[in-house]
């Protein structure tokens, strides 16, 4: 379920939003004026989402320390799209 909510409810219902990001483990959009303002997640939300991000990372950098090939944009560019489509 998406849920969404007025940034103003962060300040007047903070109970009641904590609740509904822990709860539910999904995030809660927050909007002002009308439009999307931000997102809140639950710390292990998150973590589930950037983990991985992170050890790629820094399996890359290692391998970048240990390594002196050296790719231009376009070159990355182009094995990214051919990773994501395949």
């Amino acid at each position: 379920m998406i849920y969404i909510r007025p940034v103003s409810d962060l300040r007047n219902k903070f109970p009641e939003i904590e609740d509904l990001v822990v709860r539910s483990n999904e995030p809660v959009y927050l909007t002002k004026n009308g439009y999307g303002s931000m997102v809140l997640l639950s710390i292990e939300k998150y973590r589930e989402l950037t983990d991985r991000i992170e050890l790629n990372l820094a399996e890359a950098e290692g391998a970048a320390e240990n390594d002196d090939t050296r790719y231009i944009a376009s070159e990355v560019y182009d094995r990214m799209k051919k990773v994501i489509h395949a």
